[in-house]
């Protein structure tokens, strides 16, 4: 039996991607496990996601997407701009089309500039409010949680968010676990150290739940990273941020859009 797929990077957050855009393809019972077993860098294909696209019976397509620890995120910044980079060239939409997500319906206007894709995502609206995140306690998220305040943000999927003086100086893989586990976060959280570079400009670095480590770029969480920074009082409505795999434009006027590129890696078959 042979089982398609296609390998997509966003700014170096990469997904191999699956079309059961005519049929099913991996059972939805094994699906978390076939992202466990081909997300793997060293015996799989590798990536940090597997993107599940379908017909949807309101959108124009549908996008699931299960991790490397099998869970399925409700969203993802950076795989709907690979999912709408393989649906475009694929033509199951044009320059403009909407995706359903566990997180709801989302927008996208993309296409080519030259030889690049270029895709602008209509994100979920930024929710600060504990219930909305989820978080225990009220109202808006501030903890002090061990040597750092942590704010806290659901752009699709929950976010922690941390300033900090410099990213670079960070030991990210042993900070950020008792955060992303803290026992506020009702559903984890994937945790952000944000370092402002300009006026209107920041560095991230993000380590995400599910993937269990960093990633070289998170959409929801440059977004969640550029609504907090803005809500402080730190930016104007649109924000550069600067990710390890690449540049993402954050605009926040009027709700949140995402701009970024997607690039397809190659094509393959897996045979068994």
């Amino acid at each position: 039996m042979e089982i398609p797929f296609t390998k997509l990077q966003g700014n170096g957050n990469d997904f191999i991607l699956i079309d059961e855009y005519e049929k099913i393809i991996i059972p939805d019972d094994m699906k978390g496990q076939f992202a466990a077993i081909y997300c793997d860098r060293h015996f799989g294909i590798g990536a940090d996601g597997v993107i599940y696209l379908s017909k949807s019976e309101k959108s124009n397509i549908r996008m699931r997407i299960l991790q490397p620890d099998e869970s399925e995120a409700e969203m993802c910044g950076n795989a709907i701009r690979c999912l709408a980079k393989y649906a475009f060239d694929a033509g199951y939409a044009k320059e403009s089309c909407t995706v359903t997500t566990p997180a709801g319906e989302i927008g996208v206007a993309m296409g080519y500039k030259e030889d690049e894709f270029s895709a602008t995502i209509i994100m979920p609206t930024p929710k600060f409010d504990r219930k909305d995140i989820p978080a225990t306690g009220e109202g808006e998220y501030k903890e002090r949680i061990g040597e750092f305040d942590v704010y806290a943000i659901n752009t699709g999927v929950p976010h922690a968010v941390i300033m900090v003086d410099a990213v670079d100086a960070i030991d990210i893989e042993s900070l950020a676990p008792a955060i992303r586990h803290h026992k506020t976060f009702e559903k984890g959280a994937n945790v952000n150290f944000v370092e402002r570079i300009g006026p209107d400009s920041i560095r991230i670095r993000t380590f995400e739940r599910g993937v269990e480590e960093e990633t070289l770029s998170c959409g929801t969480g440059a977004t969640a990273s550029a609504a907090v920074v803005h809500k402080l009082g730190y930016t104007g409505d649109t924000v550069k941020v600067e990710t390890r795999g690449g540049p993402l434009t954050i605009y926040l006027k009027d709700g949140a859009k995402m701009e970024g590129p997607a690039t397809t890696v190659f094509s393959g078959k897996i045979l068994y």
